[in-house]
């Protein structure tokens, strides 16, 4: 079985394709930035991009994933950001950090889909991605920040 992650290509023929990608990309290839948070597609720690599409990694099995895979740690360089990430660090989301990967993965997603969304559609889109620390302002304001500074990109 052949996944491509962040652009590389990966010959996994040794694994059961029932795995879930989320232990493919932590535990066979060394990918930390998608978490383990729930285990049941419920907290949105572990959200990725399959094909462009977020997804929950943990409830994906690798046999099942068609198109390639982004993770945080592809979505942007520490040189180029993404304007998700950028906005995430000029509004100070985080606090912990533990959900923030899932956070800006999800977020990245409504903007690629919906470049201007509403303060309601950003509430929606965003509401299946927990924060225990309860950043959720913050995370609406990222959103919109991000949002107008891909809108000046364009």
């Amino acid at each position: 079985m052949q996944l491509t992650v962040n652009g590389t290509a990966h010959s996994l023929d040794d694994l059961e394709p029932d795995m879930p990608l989320l232990w493919v990309l932590r535990d066979v290839l060394d990918i930390k930035g998608p978490k383990y948070g729930c285990g049941i597609a419920q907290c949105g720690a572990c959200t990725v991009h399959v094909g462009g599409r977020a997804v929950r990694s943990c409830q994906i099995p690798v046999g099942d994933v068609r198109g390639d895979v982004t993770t945080i740690e592809g979505l942007g360089t520490p040189d180029a950001p993404h304007p998700v990430q950028a906005a995430w660090i000029e509004t100070q989301v985080a606090q912990c950090g533990y959900c923030q990967s899932g956070q800006i993965m999800q977020a990245a997603h409504l903007l690629a889909d919906m470049p201007e969304p509403t303060d309601a559609q950003i509430l929606d889109a965003m509401s299946g991605n927990l924060c225990r620390c309860g950043t959720y302002p913050r995370i609406r304001a990222a959103v919109r920040l991000a949002a107008r500074a891909m809108a000046e990109e364009a």
